[in-house]
């Protein structure tokens, strides 16, 4: 990475992850962003047509970070020595060890909405593949591994066989000497939209000595998209679900139609609760539970499922989550929850901590949106929050990690993780040149200097 890159947006030494730099407590300074100032990991050549999606990150035990995306957008078939054979590379791994000052491409890899992760003595990334000759469809799981910390990289393995899958960089959950984790598998192929009401979340878990490339070696979980659970248990009531009218938003004339599409779920988180106080605490270790990005139209709503494994780990079930009085219970309270977001479980203070973005306008009329906005008006994706927790329903703000101050220049879709005492973040990110929110030029790396400190 040269200079002029690395330095990027003010002087390290002034970054909010510059050592030394310590976290702003809320009070005060709530809105004053924790680490607005980045170190840019990757930047497109050709923002109108070459985007940067899907940041995932991990913290090796050596120090090293190991930060992955892919390419998005007409232009990435246009680039030199993408394709090979029937694989089109789309996908980077970069390693930092300067705890994210500098960083180093280490491989390509033909997957998109993958995420890095460790598992007994070696490193994974996990994703779905771009195959020919469809090119931009959504392929079967493909897993690729390195046993020398991300230095060099296995060919891709698929998992799966003539499948459409979805995701996006979400959290990795350890228990029972098993890793888990939720990939997406489309229901409907043949649905022209996006097919969020068809995305089924699949809860997946695997040994962590087994040799995860492997497709034998995992359980996959049933599966329960939004469409296939709706129908069952009917419509939810009195929460104003759908927001929209199915269709289109705006008046006819209108310079877009902002379409609301079917109620759906994507984007999933995995959680366990080791709170024996918790309601949905399972004193056998057994079962965990689905966050999901709800599609609703409406801000600040996760929806969730119940995912109860066998005793013998061979089958695991997804299943509607019920409140005390036997209610089923599909939405929770989630701060950013109408969009991409991210939870991570800290053993340190026995909290889980929620990246999310902030959604400030959604109540107004969708043709009032400025034409820097992106479909609905829960689509703002500019504002990049924090939050903590020690049951995943009530959130405290932590602080703003992230704010662009132009709509059209994103901050989202990010991951974490922890790093000693402080928050690495990764976000999907864009600039003036950015031809939108959703479609950013830029990879972008902020640290929240000791976060703990921001609990209260």
């Amino acid at each position: 990475m040269n200079r002029r890159t690395f330095l990027k947006g003010a002087a390290f030494a002034g970054l909010a992850g510059a050592p030394g730099a310590a976290a702003q407590a809320p009070s005060g300074n709530a809105g004053k962003p924790l680490a607005n100032d980045f170190v840019t990991v990757w930047e497109s050549s050709d923002p109108p047509n070459l985007y940067a999606y899907s940041p995932g990150i991990t913290h090796l035990p050596n120090g090293r970070l190991i930060a992955t995306m892919d390419m998005g957008g007409s232009a990435v078939e246009k680039l030199p020595g993408i394709r090979k054979d029937r694989w089109l590379w789309r996908g980077k791994i970069f390693s930092s060890d300067d705890r994210g000052r500098t960083w180093k491409h280490r491989s390509d890899m033909p997957m998109k909405h993958a995420r890095p992760f460790l598992a007994g003595k070696w490193l994974y990334v996990l994703g779905h593949a771009s195959v020919a000759p469809n090119w931009n469809r959504n392929g079967d799981l493909t897993v690729m591994r390195s046993s020398d910390n991300g230095e060099t990289w296995s060919e891709p393995a698929p998992l799966t066989e003539g499948q459409q899958w979805h995701q996006a960089p979400s959290n990795v959950v350890y228990a029972n000497g098993r890793v888990y984790l939720v990939m997406e598998r489309n229901t409907n192929t043949g649905y022209g939209d996006w097919p969020v009401a068809f995305l089924a979340p699949v809860l997946m878990s695997a040994p962590l000595d087994a040799d995860l490339r492997k497709r034998e070696v995992w359980t996959f979980s049933n599966e329960l998209s939004g469409d296939q659970l709706l129908s069952k248990i009917g419509m939810p009531h009195l929460i104003g679900v759908p927001f929209f009218k199915l269709g289109r938003t705006t008046p006819e004339g209108s310079p877009t139609t902002r379409p609301m599409r079917p109620l759906g779920w994507l984007e999933t988180n995995v959680v366990q609760f080791t709170d024996p106080d918790h309601v949905w605490y399972d004193p056998t270790g057994r079962t965990f539970h689905l966050w999901m990005r709800s599609h609703t139209g409406s801000t600040n709503f996760a929806a969730i499922l119940k995912a109860v494994e066998s005793e013998d780990r061979a089958r695991i079930t997804l299943q509607p989550e019920t409140a005390p009085s036997g209610e089923v219970m599909l939405y929770v309270p989630c701060p950013g929850g109408q969009m991409k977001f991210h939870i991570l479980y800290d053993e340190k203070t026995r909290l889980f901590w929620l990246l999310s973005t902030q959604s400030t306008d959604s109540m107004t009329r969708p043709e009032r949106l400025g034409r820097d906005r992106v479909s609905l008006p829960n689509n703002e994706r500019h504002r990049l929050a924090l939050h903590f927790s020690k049951n995943c329903v009530d959130w405290c703000f932590a602080g703003m990690v992230a704010n662009s101050g132009a709509q059209g220049q994103g901050r989202h879709y990010a991951s974490m993780v922890i790093d000693g005492d402080d928050l690495h973040v990764l976000s999907r990110s864009g600039d003036a040149r950015a031809k939108s929110a959703h479609d950013g030029n830029l990879l972008t790396f902020h640290t929240v200097r000791r976060f703990r400190d921001l609990v209260y």
